[in-house]
């Protein structure tokens, strides 16, 4: 009997020296991702800040979108990287279905800087996860990870990035395990992309650079009459959210046939974004955008902004510049959800709040992490309301999605295995 119980304990013992050794072997494999990606992180958004405070300054470095249109085809042609899905390529790597060249980080950066500096209609996490893919893939070749390990250093890799360029920790690490596979979250991805994202945020931290927050005038006490009203904007970034996925994925296809030459398609692109510039007389949708939304946030937007933005964001996308769509997806739901908020009789500084949380899921399907994201950038208060807004916009969206390689799992109306890409 005392032999049965030795043997038991040393099995025991064993087992859980296995576990430790393979949580201090993520950790520390974590913590090189995230040294990694809040450095580059960190050089990647003063680049971009400073493309844009720049073109602030110098409004006429518009015209030369063309041109630096054509550079960035060029730079990705003599790359060998003319045919890259930037974000989908990073999903697909995590299933083990596509490698990731270590060439696509100096690309993306590069791209994504050009097009914020002359004027170009995008984000940037777009590129923070292609920078975070590529610099995990990179470190778990150098590690001689396995097959299997490689996805999740990828993750890592992403969530530094995002986690970086944000200050939303908590949201980066969820975000990476859940946007994959919608349905199936990729829990063992859980200690290193926390302990990736953490690291990456410190080292932006350090280096000065600040979270993204906003402090909200009003937040409404939780009662029936504020619940409706924000489930009513929920429900309408849902179908927005659907709308501004057809016009990327629509526009990209579309110039894709009707424009055969990615040199033509991208200037053509560039001369379009110029003209619209023009028209509207204004600079708010060239670049992120992001004293829009501050504005919104705040309380005040132009009734055309979230239209305008989809247009100047689909065609600058869709011609073959480099960026990304979360931010201008931020710009879109905030001022819509402050016009909503407002015509509705609900503050429309939480409205724009709202409608940043409901676009943000509705567009990546991600309803976990658009909870989180609404606790790190605009405090706990409201939390039920903007829960029950992600929860709306998740459902109601339907299998809409910004990421073509992104996979629903499981139905959103039933109990049932799907299985199926978005739209």
């Amino acid at each position: 009997m005392k032999h049965s119980s030795v043997k038991k304990s040393i099995v025991i013992l064993k087992s859980s020296g296995k576990f430790l050794l393979e949580f201090l072997r993520w950790a520390a494999i974590a913590v090189v991702v995230g040294c990694i990606g809040g450095v580059i992180g960190a050089g990647f958004h003063m680049a971009v800040s400073g493309a844009n405070e720049l073109r602030g300054e110098h409004p006429w470095l518009i015209f030369l979108l063309p041109v630096g249109g054509l550079a960035i085809v060029a730079l990705y042609k003599f790359s060998s990287m003319l045919e890259s899905h930037g974000t989908d390529d990073i999903i697909d790597s995590v299933r083990g279905t596509r490698e990731i060249p270590f060439r696509t980080a100096p690309l993306i950066f590069i791209s994504t800087v050009i097009t914020h500096l002359l004027g170009g209609s995008a984000g940037r996490e777009g590129a923070a996860l292609q920078l975070g893919g590529s610099i995990g893939y990179g470190v778990g070749r150098i590690f001689s990870l396995d097959f299997k390990d490689k996805h999740i250093v990828v993750m890592c890799g992403m969530s530094a990035l995002f986690s970086a360029l944000f200050g939303t920790p908590l949201t980066s690490t969820v975000f990476a395990i859940e946007v994959i596979s919608v349905g199936v979250m990729y829990y063992s991805g859980l200690i290193p992309c926390m302990a990736s994202a953490l690291t990456a945020y410190g080292i932006t931290r350090l280096l000065g650079i600040e979270p993204t927050h906003f402090a909200l005038a009003s937040v409404p006490a939780l009662g029936l009459g504020p619940l409706l009203k924000t489930l009513v904007i929920a429900a309408f970034c849902a179908g927005l959210s659907v709308i501004f996925c057809i016009m990327l994925h629509g526009t990209d296809a579309g110039l894709k046939r009707l424009i055969k030459n990615p040199y033509i398609r991208i200037a053509a692109g560039g001369l379009a974004v110029i003209a619209l510039t023009l028209l509207s007389g204004t600079t708010d949708y060239n670049g992120a955008g992001e004293q829009v939304i501050l504005n919104a946030v705040g309380g005040t937007v132009k009734p055309e902004a979230f239209l305008l933005k989809m247009v100047f964001t689909a065609i600058t996308i869709g011609s073959g510049f480099k960026g990304g769509e979360i931010v201008p997806t931020f710009f879109v739901g905030a001022a819509f959800g402050c016009l909503a908020g407002e015509l509705i009789g609900l503050d429309p500084g939480f409205g724009a709040a709202v409608g940043m949380v409901a676009m943000f899921c509705g567009m990546l399907n991600c309803p976990i992490a658009s909870i989180i994201l609404s606790i790190e950038m605009f405090g706990q208060q409201g939390l039920i309301l903007f829960a029950a807004a992600a929860a709306v916009s998740y459902m109601l969206s339907g299998y809409y999605g910004l990421y073509h390689s992104q996979k629903i799992m499981y139905s959103k109306f039933r109990a049932e295995y799907i299985n199926k890409k978005t739209r």
